[in-house]
């Protein structure tokens, strides 16, 4: 049993299901609207608010920094203009086409949607706490094009240093990309500044790591405020969500990328999977698509004929750039999350939802729960409650096993396939 009370995945699990039950053999819902609250609840309230604000404190510079860290490393790669245009403009279309199943998902199936579902309070106290709401990217009367366009440029090109200082995530985004691109042409690769910025996220990983330590006390007491202002009722909802995100997953990475695969290179998918499945089963195992990296890169170049130079470019481009799985996952989690806390979204809206999702999934890391990191993006955005991550956390691990498989699926294919179109323009 040691070993289990050592893995934080299990400590959240077990934390989320303690504070579910303690607040429903001690709690009282009259709580949530009362001014004079027990201690004990306050404690909680405010064991909470530290995790969610400590949450808070971190996004900018994760973002920012890692934004950062991630163009100066692709830059590595721009001299191969062939190969990367073959490569980015699979990644791209693959997560595109993952996007438009999530949003059918969401538009024609969102099995949450009923009428005996209780919304989340949305309680004043957040906002007397010091709660501050992000400026949105995402506003419920965008429902042009031309519209969102506008609105999404309103908040990109503003000064960074406000973006920064207000949450306002495309703001900070934009700013992120410029930069890095300057830095990529004026700079060489062994310019101090690139190692400056490495430097930096190593020690902004090592603060997140710190707060990752305190996720089990800071789940327990959202579990508990959870159990207080929801009904019984919303957890069939959030089995419904599990149930539509896990087959949406499976029709990419069953029916369109061995799809994609076969129009390309005329590969049988049977035959893919048969000789694929040693690296999908460790993803899959592992939760981890950067951990899968070597046995990835082996299998291709084994059994698929890869070369070396191609799958070393491919699948570390991959690990960071190429997650099907996470933006599909990310979309529909936010649209069902807005629908919890009672926040009305356009079909406009919507659809930057989905737009704000491929975006975060582009830099995600690739390991266990790295979505939960872009997943703040989307919250923000949207003006949804970051507290709501926390329902995420708890049923994130069974969902996560899979969308990695697919991830990893989904760079082993764009491998394949940049090497027969290599392939071609050499013959």
């Amino acid at each position: 049993m040691a070993k289990y009370f050592k893995n934080i995945t299990f400590l959240i699990f077990l934390s989320a299901i303690a504070g579910y039950i303690l607040a429903s053999l001690t709690g009282d819902k009259a709580w949530t609207s009362s001014t004079d609250l027990p201690f004990f609840y306050e404690c909680i309230l405010l064991l909470k608010t530290v995790f969610l604000n400590s949450l808070k404190m971190m996004v900018a510079p994760i973002i920012f920094f890692s934004l950062l860290g991630g163009i100066i490393n692709i830059g590595e790669f721009a001299k191969l203009k062939s190969m990367g245009l073959v490569t980015i403009s699979y990644y791209l279309s693959t997560t595109i086409i993952a996007i438009i199943i999530g949003l059918t998902a969401v538009f024609f199936i969102h099995p949450w949607k009923n009428d005996n579902l209780s919304s989340i309070e949305q309680k004043s106290r957040i906002e007397t706490q010091g709660y501050i709401a992000p400026k949105k990217v995402i506003n419920q009367n965008d429902d042009s094009v031309i519209a969102i366009i506008k609105g999404v440029a309103d908040k990109a090109f503003v000064n960074p240093f406000k973006a920064l200082s207000d949450g306002n995530i495309l703001g900070i985004v934009t700013a992120a990309l410029l930069l890095g691109l300057a830095l990529i042409i004026v700079n060489s690769n062994t310019s101090p500044l690139f190692q400056i910025i490495s430097d930096i996220n190593l020690v902004i990983n090592h603060i997140v790591g710190w707060i990752i330590k305190l996720t089990p006390i800071g789940i327990f007491a959202i579990a508990f405020d959870f159990q207080l202002t929801t009904n019984a009722s919303m957890l069939g909802d959030i089995f419904n969500f599990c149930l539509l995100v896990f087959f949406a997953t499976m029709i990419h990475g069953i029916l369109v990328l061995p799809g994609i695969l076969w129009i390309f290179t005329k590969i049988n998918p049977i035959t893919f999977f048969k000789k694929a499945a040693k690296p999908l089963l460790i993803a899959f195992s592992t939760s981890s698509s950067s951990a899968t990296l070597p046995i990835s890169m082996q299998t291709c170049e084994e059994e698929f004929g890869v070369s070396e130079g191609v799958s070393g470019f491919v699948f570390p481009l991959g690990a960071t750039m190429n997650m099907d799985g996470t933006a599909l996952f990310e979309g529909i989690a936010a649209v069902f999350l807005a629908h919890l806390y009672g926040i009305e979204l356009s079909s406009g809206a919507t659809f930057a939802i989905f737009f704000m999702s491929m975006i975060s999934s582009i830099g995600a890391p690739g390991m266990p729960s790295a979505s939960m990191s872009g997943m703040q993006i989307v919250l923000l955005s949207a003006g949804i409650p970051l507290e709501a991550i926390g329902i995420l956390i708890v049923i994130d691990k069974p969902l996560d096993t899979f969308r990695t498989a697919v991830n990893v699926e989904g760079d082993i294919i764009g491998a394949i396939i940049t090497q027969k179109r290599m392939d071609l323009k050499s013959a």
